[in-house]
């Protein structure tokens, strides 16, 4: 593997997802965490999978642009959708499963597709959770 060109550290303390925080150490991130409502929790605080989900919507958005950029392709009005979903296995832990919806104008559909499909080639999200999770991607256009 090459020489890392940025690592991000974040640290959880308190009771993790149950009324903890988590924080970057550059302190421009530094939130509540709290269990949703809709699994028995008060909410009223951000959860891992909010996060993950905002992590790789705007990871895959840069990716989408760089690739849309480097096919010389203008792509107006871009909007990238990451939903996290959380299951529970029979063991008692929990696995995720990803979709991904993007939002594109001033292209075709066939183009979307094009550029969505070279995005999640690219995209570090989508490359560490390739054959690790169900993922789905799709594109619809206002073209």
């Amino acid at each position: 593997m090459s020489e890392s060109i940025y690592t991000a550290v974040a640290t959880s303390t308190g009771d993790g997802r149950a009324g903890g925080r988590a924080a970057t150490d550059d302190g421009l991130l530094d939130l509540t965490l709290a269990v949703p409502r809709e699994m028995g929790g008060p909410g009223g605080g951000t959860n891992p999978e909010q996060l993950f989900a905002a992590g790789w919507a705007s990871c895959f958005h840069s990716a989408l642009k760089a690739v849309a950029a480097a096919q010389k392709i203008t792509v107006t009005d871009s909007a990238v959708v990451a939903e996290i979903s959380l299951h529970p296995t029979e063991e008692g832990g929990f696995n995720l499963a990803a979709a991904l919806h993007v939002e594109l104008g001033g292209v075709d559909q066939a183009t979307a597709d094009t550029l969505v499909a070279a995005a999640h080639e690219v995209c570090p999200y989508s490359n560490a959770t390739r054959n690790n999770i169900p993922v789905t991607v799709d594109a619809t256009t206002a073209a």
